[in-house]
């Protein structure tokens, strides 16, 4: 027997630039997001063309959420006040609590300045429960190899497990957050 929930909303992204004019698309983010807590915002970054990119996101201060980047296509270069440093390469992902207060940049990598190139990939903001508002800020970073994939019984469907668990298997990321963020690559014949 099938169960059918009613879709509360649909949204459409909307061209935006951030940072240090990145062009991107913004699915959600500023008031409208308060129903969507824990999420904040949910951002898709994605061109062929450095001018969309090249600038970055310069050193700027986040507090009382995490940020959390799944990389597709590209890397970026993230660097804190704290001294933590990661190149987040092609399915890698890295996710930082802010907490208490941090300083961070988040620029394309090396190769990227240098030659060009796709840069393409997600970042969503999640929301910290009250209580870790002022959590000590951190730095999980994830390279490709080192997450997680789920396999269905059938073998149709696997499941990058970013956060939460799909088919007994478990996120190597640590949340604040219970949620589940994970990419889904459904073969046909898959239900």
């Amino acid at each position: 027997m099938s169960t059918y929930r009613t879709l509360l909303d649909s949204r459409v992204g909307q061209p935006a630039a951030d940072g240090d004019g990145v062009r991107l698309t913004r699915v959600f983010g500023g008031a409208d997001a308060r129903q969507l807590d824990p999420f904040l915002m949910l951002d898709e970054f994605g061109s062929d063309e450095a001018a969309d990119y090249i600038g970055g996101f310069p050193s700027h201060p986040h507090r009382g959420f995490e940020t959390v980047t799944y990389m597709l296509e590209g890397r970026m270069l993230h660097e804190d006040h704290l001294g933590n440093r990661g190149l987040l390469g092609p399915g890698g992902v890295q996710w930082m609590t802010a907490g208490a207060g941090i300083v961070h940049s988040e620029m394309p990598g090396p190769s990227l300045q240098r030659d060009g190139g796709r840069a393409h990939g997600f970042q969503i903001w999640v929301n910290l429960p009250a209580k870790n508002k002022r959590t000590a800020p951190g730095y999980q970073y994830l390279p490709k190899a080192d997450i997680p994939v789920a396999t269905s019984p059938d073998g149709l469907i696997e499941v990058t497990v970013i956060a939460g668990a799909a088919f007994g298997v478990r996120a190597a990321i640590g949340t604040h957050t219970p949620i589940w963020l994970q990419d889904w690559r459904v073969k046909p014949g898959a239900s």
